[in-house]
């Protein structure tokens, strides 16, 4: 397996869009623990500053801003995926030459089927309903387990 560190592998470029500011502490706290976690492996950006205008414009608006990425819309309707099937996946989007993917959450109404219908993946972090900040820190700790697997090393033992 070649590692995604190795000069063969540019940085995997991940952005995170999601409806609302992150306020409790604990999120936050997490949210920056995570990115500076991940800064060594991946460039991230995390864009979370949209007001919740409603399923329809929050979804168009996620939709723009995740233009021409891979696109994994998460939402309770979606595959369950372990986080060995992550790294798979992450290992053929590197080899694939897949520069960014996208990471889309809703607001409070989920998305609009339409969203879901235009992203390459709709995932299911839990079958658990996760509030919008606590799936955030979830989802960003998986990314940083990814590469810490990915590069061999033993956060994820």
């Amino acid at each position: 397996m070649q590692a995604v560190g190795d000069e063969k592998f540019q940085k995997m470029k991940w952005q995170i869009h999601a409806i609302g500011k992150p306020s409790l502490r604990y999120a936050r706290l997490g949210i920056e623990e995570y990115q500076k976690r991940l800064r060594r492996y991946a460039d991230l950006s995390l864009l979370a500053d949209a007001k919740d205008q409603g399923k329809e414009k929050n979804s168009q608006l996620l939709l723009d801003r995740s233009a021409g990425a891979v696109r994994i819309a998460l939402d309770e309707r979606g595959d369950s995926w372990t986080t060995a099937e992550l790294v798979k996946k992450v290992e053929s989007w590197q080899l694939d030459g897949v520069k960014n993917v996208a990471f889309l959450i809703g607001g409070a109404d989920g998305h609009a089927k339409s969203l879901r219908e235009q992203s390459n993946c709709v995932l299911r972090l839990s079958p658990f309903t996760l509030q919008h900040e606590l799936a955030l820190v979830v989802l960003m700790e998986q990314l940083y387990r990814v590469h810490t697997i990915l590069r061999g090393e033993p956060y994820h033992r």
